[in-house]
């Protein structure tokens, strides 16, 4: 089957559809690590600044405190003048608090500052460690982070003697243009590397799929009634030339094949035609015989009813003649049945012609549509039904009245005709033999009418099942494309 009928899952879209795929995972992935890569180092760059800022602020501070042993009620004095300097030197404002966290001064207007008192939760914090503590939240004014660091100032005795509050404000927007230009970059970059990797693969995966398509078409061609495969012809030393060898050994061996199982099953069909015709024509003669040596030994000229005993040695004779021809005619169809006309007719009203014909039969017909339409030979489809419902009737049961059902059934693109009877039924493991050329459970018969039932069916391209159970009867399935 052409791969154009699959062309959403072809190999070429697999192998285009997985390289985009990783193409895209591959662009997800950079700029994901990317992202997290630029925000740590912002977080840290963040970090190192605040504790330089913080490092600066304090030795500026410590060393406005140390040229005498100040205390806390000193400090508004002595830093009077030196916190506008030491803000200004580092950009930064400054809040000092007393050690039970009330304001003492600041760079700052007294007004601008919101906190006048360190809340107690963050003074317990901040006395009981004697290191930097930093309380970040969000400033929607600035629409930046802020870091509020706490510290302990010391006089030269390393006596503490005041807190020191700043606010640190780091702003993101720059790690995030950094990021917007890298991505920018990034894509651009793996745009032009996919627009190249496309090209590429397009060619590659177009003389792949060419080779595989080819291939394909070659092996769905060989079938059992192909004259002779082509081998193919490919002179590349890759992995195809691997299956291109392993193909070209398959069809000799297919040949070989097809010529041993051809001659084993002329000679085999033929042995068993020549057994069955044997057999037929036997059966006959064997009382022609007998009726002709019982004649002969009682025969008298002067016996009164002498032409009546020769009307019935010719009447014998006769039956048994027309018998070996209706043997004769019997397997004359089997070897070549007619050549089929098509034509579109309603199986419903056809099959009930048929049926009719059966009228001193209880035979009951079911459809589930009222017109059903097909395409086939009128006299095929007559051999099949008659030849099933015959097997059918002949298949009663002495103790019960004969009942056949004939049903048919349109499902989506197949048509299904059911024959079912109440008779005597087919033991289960006959069921693989009863469609042979020479197999029949009557007490007559040729044994070809089933065989040439699935013959016709299957030159329909449908397929004919049986199921049956032992004293309840027996089911005829037969499956056939709806080819309108």
């Amino acid at each position: 089957m052409p791969f154009s009928k699959y062309k959403g899952y072809s190999l070429r879209n697999k192998v285009f559809g997985g390289f985009l795929l990783i193409c895209l995972l591959s662009i997800l992935g950079s700029t994901v690590l990317s992202y997290f890569i630029l925000k740590n180092n912002a977080v840290e760059q963040s970090h190192t600044d605040l504790q330089k800022k913080s490092e600066s602020l304090m030795s500026a501070l410590d060393y406005a405190v140390s040229h005498t042993q100040v205390q806390t009620e000193d400090l508004p004095e002595i830093l009077s003048n030196d916190i506008f300097e030491i803000a200004d030197i580092n950009n930064q404002d400054i809040i000092i608090y007393d050690l039970k966290g009330n304001f003492l001064l600041s760079n700052k207007d007294i007004n601008l500052i919101s906190e006048k008192k360190i809340a107690l939760n963050v003074l317990n914090r901040v006395l009981k460690n004697d290191k930097r503590i930093d309380f970040q939240h969000y400033d929607t004014k600035t629409e930046a982070n802020v870091t509020s660091s706490y510290m302990i100032l010391k006089n030269n005795m390393l006596e503490p003697i005041a807190i020191v509050f700043f606010p640190f404000y780091h702003n993101d927007s720059s790690y995030f243009n950094v990021f917007d230009k890298y991505v920018n970059y990034i894509i651009i970059v793996n745009l032009f590397i996919i627009a190249i990797a496309v090209f590429l693969s397009w060619i590659i995966s177009n003389n792949l799929t060419k080779a595989v398509t080819k291939f394909s078409d070659l092996i769905n061609r060989i079938t059992l009634f192909e004259k002779e495969p082509q081998p193919i012809r490919y002179y590349h030393n890759d992995e195809l030339n691997q299956l291109v060898k392993a193909y070209n050994k398959m069809i000799l061996q297919i040949k070989e094949q097809k010529e041993r199982l051809s001659f084993k099953e002329k000679e085999e069909a033929w042995r068993e035609m020549a057994k069955q015709v044997a057999h037929e024509v036997k059966n006959p003669l064997t009382p022609m015989k007998l009726t002709i040596q019982n004649f002969e030994r009682k025969f008298d000229p002067e016996d009164p009813k002498i032409r009546e005993k020769v009307k019935h040695l010719s009447k014998t004779i006769v039956d048994q003649i027309d018998l070996v021809a209706t043997v004769a005619n019997a397997f004359s169809q089997f070897a070549q049945l007619p050549e089929k006309h098509n034509e579109v007719f309603n199986l419903n009203r056809e099959i009930k012609n048929i049926i009719n014909v059966f009228s001193d039969e209880k035979i009951y017909f079911h459809a589930n549509k009222e017109n059903i339409m097909i395409d086939m030979d009128k006299i095929y489809l007559s051999r099949i039904i008659t030849n099933l419902v015959s097997n059918a009737r002949q298949a009663r049961d002495e103790e019960r009245e004969s009942i056949v059902n004939v049903d048919i059934e349109q499902r989506q693109k197949r048509i299904i005709i059911t024959v079912h009877d109440n008779g005597v039924g087919i033991p289960e493991e006959l069921y693989d033999r009863i469609f042979e050329p020479n197999f029949t459970s009557k007490t007559s018969g040729t044994g070809l009418g089933l065989t040439m039932v699935r013959k016709m069916v299957e030159d329909y391209k449908g397929e004919i099942s049986v199921q049956s159970e032992v004293g309840k009867g027996t089911t005829f399935t037969i499956l056939l494309p709806s080819n309108l």
